[in-house]
């Protein structure tokens, strides 16, 4: 997997302050996206050991007290990133506990495959759909257009 951005500490990207990971690749390309550099898979630098590392660190630094992680894109949930990104959720779940997971996609809950599933089944929040330009909506909160759903999951 690769990734464009990681913020160590973020206040948009989702409630409280966060830790917050943009990856690379998106099969869905929605007109107006505000991060097309994203879109490609091979785009960014590769996710390392080290940077996944880094991610638990900071979720656990007590000092700036993070409520959780959010993963966005890019697409976290692109086949292609499904496994790295399913292995630091299990982290996240095994080393950080008490911190919350908010994954963006522009999947729809009910059509993702069984490794996909896989991945939602351990995060707190899913914002799915595409972005669509034509319901795009500033007064929304965590979405950017008005098909898209924030599922509220555990």
């Amino acid at each position: 997997m690769n990734m464009h951005q990681y913020y160590p500490v973020d206040i948009v990207n989702g409630p409280g302050t966060r830790c917050t990971l943009f990856v690379s690749g998106c099969v869905h390309e929605c007109p107006g996206c505000y991060n097309k550099s994203t879109w490609r898979v091979n785009s960014g630098m590769p996710f390392t050991r080290e940077m996944e590392d880094q991610i638990i660190s900071d979720l656990n630094d007590t000092r700036v007290r993070r409520q959780g992680l959010s993963l966005s894109g890019g697409d976290p949930l692109h086949p292609q990133n499904v496994p790295d990104i399913l292995k630091l959720v299990q982290r996240v779940r095994a080393e950080c506990p008490g911190k919350d997971i908010w994954m963006w996609t522009g999947y729809k809950l009910d059509e993702l495959t069984e490794s996909q599933r896989e991945v939602v089944e351990l995060i707190n929040v899913l914002v799915d759909g595409k972005f669509v330009q034509d319901l795009k909506d500033p007064a929304l909160i965590w979405r950017g257009s008005s098909n898209q759903v924030v599922h509220h999951l555990r």
